[in-house]
C-alpha cells in the first residue's frame, strides 16, 4: 500500500494477510544505543561486526608436545628414532622471537605460538625425553627422541585458521545470544551498538477482572492475560512502559492509550472488548481516538475477533480476552510487530511438518490452531477438552501450534500436519 493511499478497512481476513498488514504498517525503530557486551545479551545488533585481526593471530600448537621441522624426522622409526636437542620451552601466552636452530626441537604447550623454523608438532606422549645430565629437571634442555616420521604442517594450526581479518562475525539485525557474546569477545569487542528496545503498553480490559492478591468478589475472576502477555513481551525483548487492567469504559481506555502514546509507546497491545457484545468497547474506543482500523476479525479459531488499528501512526493490536486466544493471537500477530520494531530480521513464523501421535476428535469447519508439543517430527496433542479458548493451563509445556486448515475432518494418529513453532 503506497504512502498516503486511503486504507481499506478489512473484515474477516486470512492470517497471512493480517500479518502482512501489520508488518506493512509497523516501522522499525531507528534509535540505537551502545552497551557493554555484558549488557547486550538478547538485544538486536544495529551494525555488522567484522573481525579486525586473524584468529589465531599466529600459528599455534593444538597439543602438548615438541615442535620441530618435519624434514629432520625423515626415516625416523621406533628402533631408529631421530634425536633432537631441546632448544627451549614455550607455554601458552609466551612468544619466542628467535628461530629454532635447524635439527632442534622446542617443548611446546597447547595454544602456544609455533616458532619460526618449526612446521609440525609431535605429541608429548609419543616421545622419549632424555634430560640433560647437568640439569635433569630443566624441561627446556636435554634431548628428545622422535620415534616416527612427521609430515610438514602435521598437528599445526595456521594463523587465521578460525577466521581472517575482515570476516563477518555477527550480522546486523541478529539477536545477541551467548554464542554471539563469546564470538564478539573473541574479536576484542567490549561494547556493541544495538537498537533501542520497543516500548510497549499493555492493557487488559474487563469489569469482571479482579487483581491477583486481593480477595475475589462474587462474580469476579482473577485475570491472567496481563501477566501472561507481560511475560511474553519480556521474552521478546520489549520494554513495557505501562501494564494495567482497565474498566470497560471507552473514554477511560482511550485516555490510557493517549497517555501511553505521549509517553513514547511504539505499540499498544490490548485484550478484551473486540467482539460484538455490549461490552466490546473498542468499536467505540477507536472513534474517540480518531484511530484508523485496518482490519477486524481473522479467519481462524481461536482469536477470530482480533483487530488492528493505527493511532497517530502507532500500531495497535486488540486481541480476544480469552487467555488461550490472547496468547495465540499475540504470537501470530503481535510477535512479528515487536520483532520488526526492534530490528530483528527474523519475523517469519517458523513452520515445520510433523506427524500427530494422538487423535483430535473435532472436525475443523474453519481454520483452527491447537496447542501441542513437538519433538523430532512428532507432535503430541492434549485432550480435545483442553482446547477451549478460555483454557490456559493446558498451554504449559506446549511449544507449538498445529495449524489445521478449514474443512479438515478429525485428525487421526499418524496424520501429517503443519506446525508453527513458538
Amino acid at each position: 500500500m503506497e504512502s498516503g493511499e486511503d486504507t481499506m478497512d478489512r473484515i474477516g481476513i486470512e492470517l497471512e494477510e493480517a500479518v502482512s498488514l501489520i508488518l506493512e504498517h509497523t516501522k522499525q525503530i531507528a534509535e540505537t544505543e551502545t552497551l557493554s557486551l555484558f549488557e547486550a545479551h538478547g538485544r538486536i545488533l544495529a551494525e555488522p561486526v567484522l573481525a579486525d585481526h586473524d584468529n589465531p593471530p599466529f600459528p599455534r600448537s593444538p597439543l602438548d608436545g615438541y615442535a620441530f621441522a618435519a624434514r629432520f624426522s625423515v626415516g625416523a622409526r621406533a628402533d631408529a628414532p631421530a634425536v633432537m636437542q631441546v632448544a627451549g620451552c614455550i607455554y601458552a601466552g609466551q612468544y619466542r622471537r628467535e628461530p629454532v636452530p635447524a635439527g632442534s626441537a622446542v617443548r611446546i604447550m597447547t595454544g602456544a605460538p609455533i616458532p619460526e623454523g618449526c612446521d609440525c608438532v609431535i605429541r608429548l606422549e609419543d616421545v622419549e625425553v632424555l634430560p640433560s645430565p647437568e640439569a635433569p629437571e630443566d624441561l627446556a634442555s636435554g634431548r628428545v627422541k622422535i620415534p616416527m616420521e612427521l609430515q610438514p604442517w602435521q598437528n599445526y594450526c595456521f594463523q587465521g585458521e578460525d577466521y581472517r581479518q575482515g570476516t563477518l562475525m555477527a550480522e546486523a539485525h541478529s539477536v545477541i545470544d551467548s554464542a554471539t557474546m563469546g564470538i564478539l569477545a573473541s574479536v576484542g569487542r567490549t561494547s556493541v551498538t544495538v537498537f533501542r528496545k520497543p516500548r510497549v503498553a499493555l492493557f487488559v480490559t474487563g469489569d469482571e477482572l479482579a487483581e491477583p492478591g486481593r480477595p475475589l468478589p462474587p462474580g469476579k475472576l482473577y485475570g491472567s492475560n496481563l501477566h501472561l502477555l507481560y511475560g511474553r513481551l519480556l521474552e521478546l525483548g520489549a520494554k513495557i512502559i505501562k501494564a494495567a487492567t482497565v474498566s470497560d469504559d471507552p473514554q477511560a481506555v482511550a485516555a490510557e492509550i493517549q497517555n501511553a502514546r505521549a509517553a513514547g509507546a511504539d505499540l499498544i497491545v490490548t485484550t478484551g472488548g473486540v467482539s460484538v457484545g455490549d461490552k466490546d468497547i473498542f468499536h467505540q474506543v477507536l472513534p474517540v481516538l480518531g484511530a484508523e482500523r485496518l482490519f477486524w476479525r481473522v479467519r481462524m479459531k481461536p482469536g477470530t475477533p482480533a483487530m488492528f488499528a493505527l493511532y497517530e501512526g502507532m500500531p495497535m493490536l486488540h486481541l480476544s480476552g480469552n487467555p488461550f486466544a490472547a496468547l495465540v493471537t499475540f504470537d501470530l500477530l503481535a510477535r512479528p510487530a515487536v520483532e520488526k520494531l526492534g530490528g530483528n530480521a527474523n519475523q517469519a513464523l517458523r513452520r515445520i511438518s510433523a506427524v500427530v501421535d494422538q487423535a483430535f476428535s473435532k472436525a475443523s469447519g474453519q481454520r483452527r490452531l491447537i496447542r501441542g508439543f513437538c519433538e523430532q517430527g512428532h507432535v503430541c496433542v492434549p485432550s480435545t477438552d483442553a482446547h477451549a479458548s478460555g483454557i490456559l493451563a493446558s498451554m504449559k509445556g506446549c511449544n507449538c501450534l498445529i495449524d489445521i486448515p478449514a474443512g479438515t475432518p478429525p485428525l487421526a494418529a499418524g496424520d501429517a500436519v503443519e506446525v508453527i513453532l513458538l
